[in-house]
C-alpha cells in the first residue's frame, strides 16, 4: 500500500496562488476537517492566532484521486531555481498523440498566462515543440505537456 501525501508551496500569497492552482489542476478548495463547519472554526479550536488564520490555503482533487495541496505563506521570495516542479499533462501526457495534445497545451498556456502565469520557454522535440516551461504568479516553475 502506498503512503498518501500531499504537497506544500512556501509563497508570499497563499490564497491568491491557491486559486491559480485551482485552475491549473482543476482542484477546489479543501473542505474543512471533519468535525468542523469551516476552517475559521478548526484554526479557533486549535488556538491559531486569528492573524494567522489567511497565512495558508489548501486545495484538493474533487475526485479525490490526486494529492492535497498547501499553500504556506513565508516570508522571504523564491530566489532560486525549483529543485521540484510538476508536470502538468493538460494534452494528456507524451503517450497522447502529439497532434491531439500540442492543441490542448497551446490552450492551456493561453488560459494560464491570462491568469498571472509567464512563459519561461519551449522545449521541442525530434524538431517539434513538445512541452512549455512556464511559472506560476510566484515564480515556481512547471511545465505542460
Amino acid at each position: 500500500m502506498a503512503t498518501k501525501w500531499s504537497l506544500t508551496i512556501d509563497c508570499a500569497h497563499p490564497a491568491t496562488l491557491a486559486a491559480f492552482w485551482a485552475l491549473a489542476l482543476g482542484y477546489a478548495e479543501k473542505p474543512a476537517p471533519s468535525g468542523f463547519e469551516s476552517w475559521e472554526e478548526w484554526f479557533a479550536h486549535h488556538d491559531v492566532p486569528e492573524d494567522e488564520w489567511d497565512d495558508g490555503a489548501y486545495l484538493s482533487d474533487p475526485d479525490g484521486a490526486g494529492p492535497a495541496l498547501s499553500f504556506l505563506k513565508v516570508p522571504e521570495p523564491k530566489v532560486v531555481k525549483n529543485r521540484l516542479h510538476l508536470d502538468v499533462q493538460v494534452g494528456g501526457g507524451r503517450e497522447t498523440p502529439w497532434e491531439v495534445r500540442r492543441p490542448r497545451v497551446v490552450e492551456a498556456v493561453e488560459r494560464l498566462t491570462a491568469a498571472g502565469a509567464t512563459v519561461v520557454r519551449e522545449e521541442g522535440l525530434r524538431g517539434r515543440p513538445d512541452h512549455v516551461v512556464m511559472a506560476d504568479p510566484e515564480g515556481n516553475e512547471f511545465c505542460l505537456l
